[in-house]
């Protein structure tokens, strides 16, 4: 469905040299990123401010021409098809709204209907089931200028899936949401991918996001590409230790147990490290056989730790891992 192959986009930016001169610079804000996404995947894009997320979405929606490479989605040139595919895909910008501002929600997808052409019947079906499942029923006749951000971020979903797309294409949907706005969103598009088959790029911050939604993760920085591939491997390539938390039935000394090093106790609870490559089955067993445990629980890296170590190393490394494709 997504298809980037040796992409670039290069900006033109002039910044001064002098008093009064300034001197014209190219700036790479996407720099040769390769990647496809099949139909009905579930795809998480992080990078940090500036890493070129926006740039590429621009890119695969048509609002922005690659300096080079090739961009297909659902198999049209994003640019030159750009009509077509609009009638494809679905877009959300989580600061910047698709809704009329003085209009009431459900006038405003209206309109929306119109601008796609969605037969009266089906406008009506499709509006049923959003409102089922984004919780629409109590704000469609507010004016959206009265509605929270979550109202209204789940208004923006209602209106890019209007027409039903085979892609929708997120950009910081949860963004400034509260905890009950953001499980809402998170949940519908759960089910989004699950019931329906939608092809999904999520691009956030929000690491909660792509823990909970996405199998594939890919990590951009500088404009490279320096991960692609699960979750499970990113941690992997982070080499982050996982964490053993272990209740005694009561105080005791510092747990000693080969492949595993203790880093905090609290009382009877303990808190031990166990290496990227340690065997946690083995060690869970030398604990359970040595001491007297109540609870044990073990605890996967820290995402927003995994992400921050890749960024780090990946600057460093000059982004030669090789992607783990699912």
């Amino acid at each position: 469905m997504l298809e980037v192959e040796d992409v670039r986009k290069t900006f033109a930016v002039r910044r001064r040299t002098g008093r009064l001169r300034r001197t014209r610079v190219n700036v790479d804000a996407v720099d040769g990123i390769s990647f496809t996404v099949g139909a009905g995947e579930f795809v998480g894009y992080l990078g940090p401010n500036g890493a070129g997320k926006s740039t590429t979405i621009k890119m695969l929606t048509g609002i922005l021409t690659p300096s080079s490479g090739r961009v297909r989605v659902a198999g049209l040139d994003p640019v030159r098809q750009r009509t077509t595919l609009a009638r494809r895909i679905g877009v959300v910008f989580g600061q910047r709204t698709t809704l009329w501002w003085d209009l009431p929600l459900r006038d405003s997808l209206a309109l929306i209907r119109h601008l796609y052409r969605v037969d009266r019947a089906a406008h009506r079906t499709r509006l049923a089931e959003l409102t089922e499942v984004l919780e629409l029923g109590a704000f469609l006749d507010t004016p959206v200028r009265q509605l929270s951000l979550g109202q209204r971020m789940c208004g923006d979903l209602a209106a890019a899936l209007v027409h039903d797309p085979e892609i929708l294409v997120l950009d910081e949907p949860t963004i400034g949401l509260d905890v009950i706005s953001k499980a809402t969103v998170r949940a519908f598009l759960s089910r989004l991918g699950a019931e329906r088959g939608t092809t999904i790029l999520l691009t956030t911050h929000d690491l909660g996001d792509i823990e909970r939604l996405c199998r594939r993760v890919m990590v951009i920085d500088h404009g490279r590409l320096a991960y692609d591939g699960s979750l499970e491997r990113l941690r992997a390539t982070a080499d982050a230790d996982r964490i053993l938390v272990v209740d005694l039935a009561h105080p005791q000394a510092p747990i000693e147990v080969d492949g595993a090093r203790l880093i905090r106790t609290d009382g009877p609870r303990q808190w031990l490290a166990i290496p990227p490559d340690g065997n946690a089955a083995a060690v869970v067993a030398g604990v359970a056989a040595r001491y007297d445990v109540e609870d044990i629980a073990l605890r996967e890296p820290d995402i927003e730790d995994v992400v921050t170590r890749l960024y780090r190393t990946g600057a460093a490394a000059g982004f030669r891992w090789e992607p783990d494709r699912l």
